[in-house]
């Protein structure tokens, strides 16, 4: 490629998920919570949790095998592998990404991680459209995907019920190339102030784990809901908001967000004024599988036939730092 700025497409998508599934009941053998409480309040209503001797790496795997098939490209032509995640078999050390890199066979392909949470995905991939547009590199393999049931805490009841495991994945390309799925616009954002909001506390190198921290579980993820929540509802207002100023509402054809929460999702569509059906939710049945989430729900909503050739698709996410991404994309 010319070192020219090219327009960037969606090749191939793919994803994988474990086949356990934990719903609701499950919990109440550990905290104070109930089938009903769990749905009312987050939309959950099963997950899938890795079982034991699989890893996260697994599911990274599967689903870019997935996403390189459907793009009908070999491995060797994989220039780069980005993978978001915040949950990898070795907490990056090795990088995700080079374990995907030699296990599928993308010997020519550069490897790296993005910790970005639950918008790790749509870090990741405006990383890998950046490479293509500036004409580094033409194929580039975007993952998202997460174990979270590894490091959420079983007596935590404002985070266990909630994280989940599961990968997603894209292959990236020029768009003349592919003919599809064209990334017209993106954005990023961060505020660390929130960096407390979702948190693993203790048990890092900032304060080695010990005894007492394994004991008390503070090396597992900790969550303030209600400010989370508070937050979330602005931050996916404002993301919709950003996606489609200027465009015609009538063009839009889906908006795929970071499954975080169903009443979370409803109330930001609500204050757009858009149409309840373009909304996708897969939360019910899944949970929240961070960066895993938003390539899981394309790509389900593509096998449901919901891309709409010529439509906007609306991707929205934000996680802990506080980060945050979304994505316009013309299918």
């Amino acid at each position: 490629m010319s070192a020219t700025s090219s327009a960037v497409g969606i090749a191939g998508l793919g994803h994988a998920l474990p086949d356990r599934v934990v719903d609701n009941h499950y919990f109440t053998r550990f905290v104070d919570t109930s089938d009903e409480w769990i749905v009312q309040r987050t939309g959950i209503r099963e997950r899938r949790w890795l079982d034991e001797g699989e890893k996260p790496s697994d599911l990274f795997l599967e689903a870019g095998r997935q996403a390189l098939e459907d793009s009908g490209l070999a491995a060797e032509d994989i220039d780069l592998i980005v993978l978001a995640t915040v949950s990898s078999d070795h907490q990056g050390v090795p990088s995700a990404a080079c374990q995907v890199q030699e296990a599928l066979g993308c010997v020519n392909a550069a490897a790296f991680d993005v910790a970005a949470a639950c918008a790790g995905f749509l870090y990741a991939m405006q990383i890998g459209r950046q490479f293509i547009a500036a004409g580094t590199y033409q194929n580039v393999l975007v993952i998202g995907g997460e174990g979270l049931s590894r490091i959420a805490d079983i007596y935590d009841r404002n985070s266990v019920i909630l994280f989940a495991d599961g990968a997603g994945a894209a292959v990236l390309q020029p768009h003349e190339i592919c003919q599809q799925g064209l990334i017209e616009d993106m954005i990023l954002g961060a505020d660390g102030k929130g960096q407390e909001f979702i948190i693993r506390p203790r048990g890092g190198p900032a304060e080695p784990i010990t005894p007492e921290i394994l004991n008390e579980g503070t090396y597992m993820i900790r969550m303030k809901g209600r400010e989370v929540y508070r937050f979330a509802v602005s931050r996916m207002t404002a993301l919709m908001e950003w996606a489609m100023e200027g465009q015609d509402m009538s063009e839009l054809g889906l908006i795929v967000p970071h499954q975080v929460n169903r009443r979370i999702l409803e109330t930001a569509t609500e204050k757009l004024g858009v149409d309840p059906s373009q909304l996708y939710i897969n939360i019910d049945k899944y949970g929240n599988t961070s960066a895993g989430s938003v390539p899981i729900a394309l790509n389900e909503a593509r096998h449901e036939g919901l891309l709409e050739s010529g439509k906007l698709i609306v991707l929205a996410a934000f996680g802990a730092g506080l980060v945050w991404g979304a994505a316009r994309i013309r299918w």
